[in-house]
């Protein structure tokens, strides 16, 4: 499997709530996460961030990405992915009963690779309006 199948496949699985099980196969041990968001401040492996986007789609059960751009660069090992976030709050085990209030958030991955497996994320994600968005902020 290539960089940028390994990258995709990731990003699916991570994106469609399979959780670190669904992700750990494309991954190294230990692999690390980084988020410039309050939300994620504290998640600093990509088993723990895998694991929290399967725990959002309880509250925002329709959660579900638009991918707008994918790419890879050979030279960085480096895969780049834009999506964005559609998701309405329907489902109880959010911060506050369910809100009925739907967001479209906009985000970037900047997935990073040390031989085959991903070794680093970074999400590059606006968590204030997407948590204000769902009735969250």
């Amino acid at each position: 499997m290539s960089h940028f199948q390994t990258a995709k496949a990731f990003f699916e699985a991570c994106e469609t709530g399979q959780g670190w099980d669904g992700c750990k196969a494309y991954c190294q041990d230990g692999a690390t996460f980084f988020c410039q968001a309050d939300a994620l401040v504290e998640t600093t492996t990509l088993a723990a961030y895998a694991d929290w986007m399967k725990g959002l789609l309880t509250p925002v059960p329709d959660g579900r990405y638009v991918l707008r751009a994918f790419a890879f660069d050979e030279t960085h090992g480096t895969a780049v992915a834009a999506a964005e976030f559609h998701g309405t709050q329907t489902g109880e085990g959010g911060p506050v009963p369910p809100t009925g209030k739907s967001v479209v958030s906009d985000y970037a991955y900047v997935i990073q690779f040390d031989g085959d497996k991903i070794s680093h994320m970074t999400k590059i994600w606006n968590d204030v309006h997407a948590l204000r968005g769902l009735g969250w902020a």
